[in-house]
């Protein structure tokens, strides 16, 4: 029997009204901060960013800070945030750029954004859609990928940039830096990767998934 998927519209409607409250989970007070911030979440909890975070931005300021920085330095303060070698030898090369380029400061572009080392399109789309308010794209990350396939607005999927964008397809601009958001809270607090709890949902009436 073929399951339907659930109502993007209506579903989005039902997760605004549930979590009103959603928003980035990263400590930041500028662009840079949550730059960084977000080269420093992968393979890591948005708990675990902010501890180290609030110890890195208290050393180094800005940009050039970072870049004249010793990386082992910067290995030193970041290395419970995991891949830490590599996450420093990233967010020094990323700075120096900044530094060197734009005069320490975060370009608002899709594109420029993406050549700077350890930032993707997911990065990207973090810091355009949290810092500068533009809408370049949804934001895919474990909790979004997961819960866009249970709710069957894709099709087993791995690829983030091809859910990325038929998730832009399905959902109004206005609504893409939000809708990452509201999957992340539901995904953290119902429906999770083990043992998702579709006895408490309230979504569970209408989902494909329900009782997986």
């Amino acid at each position: 029997m073929k399951k339907t998927p659930l109502d993007f519209g209506l579903t989005l409607k039902k997760l605004k009204k549930k979590y009103p409250d959603a928003h980035c989970a990263l400590n930041f007070k500028n662009p840079f901060e949550l730059l960084i911030a977000t080269i420093l979440s992968a393979q890591c909890t948005d708990v675990r960013v902010n501890i180290v975070t609030e110890v890195l931005f208290k050393k180094f300021k800005t940009p050039s800070d970072l870049a004249v920085a010793d990386v082992e330095d910067i290995e030193k303060i970041i290395h419970s945030a995991g891949f830490y070698k590599n996450k420093a030898k990233n967010i020094k090369a990323c700075c120096q750029i900044l530094s060197e380029k734009y005069n320490d400061e975060v370009p608002a572009d899709l594109d420029r954004l993406v050549e700077l080392p350890g930032v993707g399109r997911k990065t990207a789309n973090v810091v355009l859609g949290n810092a500068f308010g533009i809408a370049s794209g949804v934001v895919v990350d474990t909790h979004v990928m997961r819960l866009s396939n249970r709710f069957g607005w894709i099709k087993k999927l791995t690829d983030a940039v091809k859910i990325e964008s038929k998730l832009n397809q399905l959902c109004p601009q206005k609504d893409w830096v939000m809708l990452s958001h509201y999957l992340i809270s539901h995904g953290r607090a119902v429906c999770k990767a083990q043992n998702p709890q579709c006895q408490d949902c309230f979504l569970m009436k209408d989902c494909p998934s329900k009782n997986i």
